[in-house]
């Protein structure tokens, strides 16, 4: 998720955890700690794009990095604010807790995170959660910054705004929930209808809900691509398809940074020709306003001739041409407005 939340979400669980006994100080360090498996941004100082790609949410994502940390980060705090109120025992559960919260958390989005690592490279993808979703963070902001401003700095704080906002997203969890489940009966139906006999899928939320669908089905040598919101009654489910080209890619097959693409992309990629240089596209981040455009190339984009044009690969397209009047048909597409 972005860092708004995981700081959101931390201190929430900082003042469950350890609010009565810290105070305000349970807030600060609960961000903090949620925030520190996020420190691997720091590969990209010496990674090229490619193998940053893995670096994210890899080793400090993994259950083995909490094992190894939290004990350590429970020395340091227990040492530094010397309490029988909160030992280094109850320190080492604060950090353990939070990290592992992270985990789970980022674990829902489509990027993948390496929960095995190092004795495995598999990564898990929940797909039910946007990486910036305001429905899930505004009510953890709102508890987070009530709690911060109006508890005193020795007080125990309350956990009601905590509680009330948990149960808010727990909601919201299973709402997203519901509606995957939903949206891909519906795209099995349309594939059982169209004839499509598919190795493998995957539905994944658009921008920002978890109400409107990005669906990807893999055949016929290629991608059926999608969107659907579980409010559309339309009963049409419409899909296109990409070829994936493959074969483009038997020139560069043995690269380093194309094993890195092929692994990270979990297979649902593709291969085009853009100007003098090959692109290799991940599927799983959706197309540059797909909704409104079935044929939109894709958002996340590599050019394989030209490296040093590869910086900011998962963000640079998932926004762009967004305007005003996209905003507004994007949010009726996702309330199954369309016209």
């Amino acid at each position: 998720m972005d860092s708004l939340t995981h700081i959101a979400l931390g201190a929430g669980v900082g003042a469950l955890l350890g609010g009565r006994s810290l105070g305000r100080k349970a807030l600060v360090w609960g961000a903090v700690a949620q925030s520190l498996p996020d420190v691997d941004f720091l590969a990209g100082l010496w990674c090229d794009p490619a193998e940053d790609l893995l670096a994210h949410r890899g080793f400090t994502h993994s259950f083995l990095c909490i094992f190894l940390i939290a004990p350590l980060l429970a020395l340091g705090t227990s040492r530094l604010y010397a309490s029988a109120a909160y030992s280094y025992k109850k320190w080492g559960v604060f950090f353990f807790v939070q990290m592992l919260i992270h985990l789970l958390l980022d674990s829902l989005n489509v990027y993948g995170t390496g929960w095995w690592e190092p004795f495995s490279h598999s990564r898990i993808s929940g797909n039910l959660l946007f990486v910036a979703d305001p429905l899930f963070t505004i009510p953890l902001l709102i508890a987070a910054v009530y709690l911060f401003f109006n508890a005193p700095k020795k007080a125990k704080l309350s956990f009601r705004p905590v509680v009330i906002a948990f149960t808010i997203c727990s909601l919201y969890l299973l709402a997203a929930l519901l509606s995957k489940r939903s949206v891909e009966r519906e795209l099995m139906d349309t594939c059982k209808k169209r004839g499509i006999a598919f190795s493998q899928f995957f539905t994944t939320p658009a921008p920002f809900t978890s109400f409107f669908w990005y669906c990807v089905v893999a055949a016929d040598r290629g991608f059926y691509v999608g969107y659907r919101s579980v409010f559309d009654q339309s009963g049409e489910f419409s899909l296109s398809y990409f070829p994936q080209q493959d074969s483009l890619l038997i020139p560069v097959h043995d690269r380093e940074d194309v094993q890195h693409l092929r692994r990270f992309s979990k297979g649902y990629y593709l291969i085009r020709h853009q100007g003098d240089s090959l692109v290799f596209s991940d599927l799983r981040f959706g197309q540059q306003m797909g909704w409104a455009h079935s044929q939109a190339p894709f958002s996340f984009y590599y050019f394989l001739q030209h490296p040093g044009q590869n910086d900011f690969l998962v963000q640079r397209g998932r926004i762009a041409g967004w305007s005003r009047s996209y905003f507004i048909d994007y949010t009726r597409h996702v309330f199954g407005l369309r016209q």
